[in-house]
């Protein structure tokens, strides 16, 4: 399958919503937003860099600004927006600058690219909630900017979790963030 360029203009023509999430490690992120209601599709890819078309050898470089994030198509009906979030925040460490645990590098920084004007409101009313209530020892560093452009990831990053279930990797690091989304988010979950 090729790989494609997706221009925020094309959300118009779509009655689903779209955003984009950077919580470190996109197979983590992917991994947990596959299981959520109201989620039409999730695409592992990268944002928020300076060149177009970028492959994640140079992602992995620092040099090319991006971050490894996942594109959202949701049904606002089905899923708010506030409760993505909500999720999100919940599933990675939004403290760390530039870093998730071992994974370190701009690349695995906190991120929201927001599509819509209620997208961003709601993500500042959410940082600010959180850091009111001190639901983290330290600063919420998550990046809020508009999506400019998003660039699919290479096939082999898609699905991953789902195709690697045995892996060290996903045992280690992504079991935790499922079973604490099970334990939590149950009611957003697909049967």
């Amino acid at each position: 399958m090729p790989r494609y360029f997706i221009n925020i203009l094309d959300t118009q023509f779509n009655r689903m919503e779209r955003i984009v999430l950077a919580g470190g490690c996109f197979w983590c992120t992917e991994a947990v937003f596959q299981n959520v209601k109201g989620i039409n599709k999730v695409v592992s890819g990268y944002a928020g860099g300076h060149i177009k078309n970028p492959a994640y050898r140079e992602v992995c470089t620092g040099r090319t600004g991006h971050a490894e994030s996942i594109l959202l198509e949701y049904n606002p009906e089905v899923i708010p927006v506030q409760v993505l979030l909500e999720i999100f925040f919940a599933t990675h460490d939004p403290t760390t600058l530039n870093r998730q645990g071992n994974d370190v590098g701009t690349h695995y920084r906190s991120a929201i690219f927001y599509t819509t004007e209620q997208q961003r409101v709601a993500a500042e009313e959410l940082v600010a909630h959180l850091e009111a209530e001190k639901v983290f020892d330290a600063p919420i560093v998550t990046q809020l900017a508009p999506l400019d452009a998003f660039y699919e990831a290479e096939q082999a990053h898609q699905d991953f979790y789902n195709q690697h279930r045995d892996q060290p990797y996903c045992a280690v690091i992504i079991n935790p963030k499922l079973r604490k989304l099970k334990a939590v988010y149950a009611e957003y979950l697909q049967e």
